[in-house]
């Protein structure tokens, strides 16, 4: 069996639960993105679950968004949520640390932070992590974690050495950056179980997690900190640490974690539904089964392992998130801090939309719909109780950042793709009051055509994801005939004509006056602050995928489109501007691939008719920014995003505007893949081992008919079959 990791690991790695070589798993390295500004962690947890047990090294800054970061050699603890790839920081609950240390009053002083005395250098070489599991050695005190994952709960497992006096301590109010915890506490339930609660506000505007700690062993003492006794024998306050103590032993002290955002009830109802503590092994196997199954989704062949390796580990990080946020009853905390119940669904959080409408929504819904279903049932829930579809929602909270209303494409993909289970006339009617708020320009953009550039920051980046947004209800209204709705919005969905230069052929801020914002210069950014979002005009002049022939009749025709495009990939990658957002990366020439609004552009070489540009882009991209080392990532994974965008191109197609159902062709990177796509039906993608060195494609066909276009819709691979690419060393147009 493969375990990928930092070096070199002991043979006790190989330990039970592990699966037979040639488990899919085995290609996934949970520590692609570990390094420069991926922002992945590397432990353990389910396919869409609610527990992302992993390791903090007790840092700030925005490399530690997911809480580790690789540059980092000390551990300050293990907590049970996570975010995966993102540019802003929260989670990081329920932080707690094995150590031998005598504890004294002086190491649990006041705060937020994690006690200092209780950090724990670590090597690399000793580090290990696969589907579902993850392990290290903590060198200061010689104990070894392994940490496993089960939907709603995480399992721990501690090797002391022995003749000591074996400690976990439970750090609440540990927090990663602005995270600020305002109310915690524990206290005993049974001899071998603990409760407690971490609230907080952070990122997300107020927090609820509960938990119930359950060890392999009864607890000797209860010792806490920072708090003051409260009621059913709680200790509460602001930042309660606790360390459970247990007398030496040779047997490996092993804990199950369960959490909620309900209860503590909600809690152990959740861990009722798992194994014993001394189910470790039982939970680790079940978690890799689990993934095996998910990675299945979609088989690839190829002699090349490494290719593997990076298709895999993104396979892995596409189906992290959304996360399971119910619990097993369906309640959960809702908006407004009320508990609600999801009836028939999952409720799912942690909705990067901004960044996942793009392709990661497109991949669940093509190989796990019922993730989309209850996904947009998750979204359709919020909108009951706060008039408002999602734009980033977290921890059952909206945080209201980045851009658009992006709740709208993905429930209108699901609408066009098949997927069902949402009530639909609620889905319409809460698009239309997404459309039609009062906020972000929103009033502006509907009277004048345009956001002023000096009335709303990222005015142009505003528009244009609302002209697409507007063109996604627009579609539907005209599928339900709804015409004086789909007139509306189709009219709306133009609006960003109105901030086209046609002089410096550029998407540019207009004034509330009508005059152009000066001074221009493409390549500016100011993050945050000007008008285009994380980006310049370069990368933001593209965002027209539900009106690309527009676009070029704006830019002079088919020729000067290409020429434009080919000058974006061209033009020197320098990015002006003090305060140049730094998501800004994986440059080729202007095109910047480590940030979303750019995933797209790629595939416009199509629309104007050279898909030999298009394939010599894409292959480009996949061969030079993404590889199988620790920074094998070119910016935020962006909960999964990034690798999923790695994921389509891989097979050979991109949904460069999914609500249209249709996927363009691109350039395949394997000679065989299987996708799974439901009702027992399978696609498959040939392409043969020329597809390797050959970039090009000379034909396609579709079940034996060769296609004459750029692109195959939905419907069409719905019905399984098998899309064939003969490819070509040279170009073919």
């Amino acid at each position: 069996m493969k375990m990928h990791r930092g070096g070199a690991m002991a043979a006790a790695v190989l330990a039970a639960g592990a699966a037979a070589a040639g488990d899919l798993a085995d290609y996934v390295d949970p520590f692609i993105g570990t390094a420069d500004h991926g922002h992945t962690f590397p432990g353990a947890c389910m396919p869409f679950g609610m527990v992302q047990l992993s390791p903090d090294n007790g840092i700030d800054g925005w490399d530690w968004c997911s809480g580790y970061h690789r540059s980092t050699n000390v551990i300050a603890g293990f907590s049970h949520t996570h975010l995966s790839g993102t540019g802003c920081f929260d989670l990081a609950d329920v932080s707690v640390m094995p150590t031998i240390k005598e504890l004294h009053d002086a190491m649990f002083k006041p705060g937020p932070k994690h006690v200092e005395a209780l950090v724990s250098k670590f090597s690399h070489d000793t580090e290990a992590a696969s589907p579902g599991y993850y392990r290290v050695r903590l060198a200061d005190d010689g104990i070894d974690v392994e940490l496993t994952a089960a939907k709603r709960a995480g399992f721990h497992r501690y090797t002391f050495p022995d003749g000591k006096a074996r400690k976990v301590v439970f750090d609440l109010g540990f927090r990663i950056n602005n995270d600020n915890p305002v109310d915690t506490g524990i206290r005993k339930i049974a001899p071998d179980t603990l409760a407690g609660w971490r609230h907080s506000r952070g990122w997300t505007p107020f927090q609820r997690v509960y938990f119930v700690a359950q060890f392999s062993e009864p607890v000797g003492d209860l010792k806490t900190w920072c708090g003051a006794p409260g009621t059913d024998g709680a200790v509460t306050g602001k930042v309660v640490k606790a360390a459970a103590i247990f007398p030496a032993g040779s047997k490996p002290l092993t804990m199950r974690v369960g959490i909620s955002s309900v209860s503590t009830e909600g809690a152990l109802a959740n861990l009722a539904a798992e194994p014993p503590p001394s189910g470790f092994d039982t939970v680790r196997a079940a978690a890799r089964e689990a993934w095996n199954d998910e990675l299945g989704r979609i088989t690839v062949e190829t002699p090349d392992d490494d290719l593997k390796k990076i298709f895999y580990t993104a396979m892995y990080h596409s189906f992290i998130f959304p996360g399971a946020f119910s619990d097993i009853d369906g309640r959960y905390k809702g908006y407004k801090d009320t508990v609600v119940k999801a009836e028939g669904f999952t409720k799912m959080h942690v909705l990067s939309l901004w960044d996942t409408f793009r392709a990661l929504m497109p991949l669940v819904a093509m190989v796990n719909p019922q993730v989309t279903s209850d996904t947009i049932n998750s979204m359709l829930h919020q909108y009951q109780q706060t008039g408002q579809l999602p734009i980033w929602e977290l921890a059952g909270d909206e945080t209201m950042c980045m851009i658009g209303y992006h709740s709208i494409p993905v429930i209108c993909e699901a609408w066009f793709k098949g997927i069902g289970g949402f009530d639909k006339a609620l889905a319409y009617e809460a698009m239309k009051a997404a459309a039609n708020h009062d906020i972000r320009g929103l009033p502006q953009y509907r009277s004048m055509g345009y956001i002023p550039c000096d009335q709303e920051k990222e005015s142009v980046s505003k528009l244009v994801e609302y002209c697409y947004d507007d063109w996604c209800i627009a579609q539907v209204a005209k599928a339900l005939g709804r015409d004086d709705d789909y007139k509306e919005f189709m009219k709306r969905s133009q609006n960003y004509r109105n901030v086209f230069d046609a002089k410096t052929g550029f998407l540019r801020g207009k004034k509330a006056d009508g005059t152009w914002l000066e001074p221009f210069d493409p390549k500016f950014s100011a993050h945050g602050e000007h008008v285009y979002t994380e980006g310049n005009a370069w990368q933001w002049l593209w965002f027209v995928p539900h009106d690309p022939e527009g676009l070029m009749g704006l830019l002079g025709g088919p020729r000067a489109f290409v020429a434009k495009l080919d000058q974006l990939f061209t033009e020197s990658p320098e990015i002006k501007g003090e305060t140049a957002s730094m998501d800004i990366s994986g440059l080729i020439g202007q095109y910047a691939h480590g940030n979303e609004p750019s995933h797209h552009t790629a595939y416009l070489y199509n629309v104007a008719g050279r898909p030999d540009r298009t394939q010599e882009r894409v292959r480009a991209i996949v061969s030079t920014l993404y590889t199988s080392k620790n920074n094998g990532l070119c910016g935020n994974d962006d909960c999964g995003q990034m690798s999923a965008w790695y994921v389509w191109n891989a097979l050979g197609l991109y949904p460069m505007n999914p609500v249209s159902a249709r996927y363009e062709l691109g350039s395949p990177s394997f000679d065989r893949v299987t996708v799974k796509i439901g009702n027992g039906k399978t696609l498959t993608v040939v392409a043969g081992p020329d597809a390797r060195k050959n970039i090009y494609v000379k034909s396609a066909s579709l079940n034996g008919r060769k296609l004459d276009r750029l692109f195959v819709t939905h419907e069409e691979l719905a019905q399984g079959g098998e899309l064939k690419f003969e490819m070509s060393a040279t170009p073919v147009r």
